[in-house]
């Protein structure tokens, strides 16, 4: 290690994987959702992992499967589950396969919709795709749940320019980043006697690196040096995690959100 001028060599700084510009929308978004919703819905969230502790319930991607996962996220969500419509439509990625013998492609079709009308019951509709995976699956389930904290009681109007970039960050707000996150890009093969291929496609509106600093971010706010938590993230999340919060580090960065 060589010093010149009070000047290490050798060593470069932490550098963020998201730009200045993302950061600071991060940051600010952290602050309103703390001010819609209360710092304490972050700092006393759960942060829900892929495990049996937290989801117990036997999956077979049935419809019944899909009404027991809902249950699941609403009420961590404190969303009152029986109060909302659950249903599915039909995936035409699907279709596309079976049409095509050789299909590739790419893109981030509708995975879930929210039906908004303040007038009539809350209504959500899921690809029925997404029954595949679970992991996508509680990421779609959480992101349309998070359009019903913001939208039904008025927080958020629906056309704002930031609406769905802020209903992602709010997963993480509320302890679904791990599956937000880990869905943000999907690489799947498909093949079978009749066709094959491969089909990319991103879920949600945050990249994987927005949401490694959004996470660490929220680890920070927390308090939490070396969340058990995060080896339960995909590699490139992980990844952009670690880079983001040695930066917030070498920011000597502070908490956002003003305890009660």
């Amino acid at each position: 290690m060589l010093w010149y001028n009070g000047t290490v060599f050798g060593l470069t700084k932490p550098k963020l994987p998201i730009t200045v510009e993302q950061h600071k929308w991060v940051d600010s978004s952290f602050v309103r959702l703390g001010k819609l919703l209360g710092a304490q819905r972050l700092l006393g969230a759960t942060v829900m992992l892929p495990t049996p502790e937290y989801f117990p319930d036997p999956y077979d991607g049935s419809e019944h499967a899909l009404q027991a996962m809902f249950h699941r996220v609403a009420t961590q969500m404190q969303v009152n589950s029986a109060e909302v419509d659950v249903t599915m439509f039909a995936s035409e990625n699907d279709l596309t396969r079976q049409l095509v013998p050789f299909y590739e492609g790419g893109g981030s079709g509708a995975a879930g919709l929210y039906h908004h009308d303040p007038e009539a019951r809350p209504h959500i509709s899921i690809d029925e795709k997404q029954l595949k995976d679970p992991m996508v699956l509680v990421a779609t389930l959480a992101h349309e749940v998070g359009h019903i904290i913001l939208l039904r009681p008025g927080l958020m109007q629906r056309d704002e320019p930031d609406m769905e970039q802020l209903n992602d960050l709010l997963t993480v707000f509320l302890g679904f980043g791990i599956f937000t996150a880990n869905s943000a890009f999907r690489f799947e093969q498909h093949n079978d006697y009749s066709s094959q291929g491969w089909s990319a496609r991103r879920l949600g509106y945050l990249s994987e690196e927005l949401f490694g600093y959004a996470l660490a971010r929220f680890a920070l706010e927390r308090d939490e040096t070396k969340p058990q938590w995060a080896s339960f993230l995909s590699t490139n999340v992980r990844s952009y995690m670690k880079r983001s919060a040695k930066w917030l580090r070498s920011q000597q960065a502070t908490r956002l959100l003003q305890r009660n």
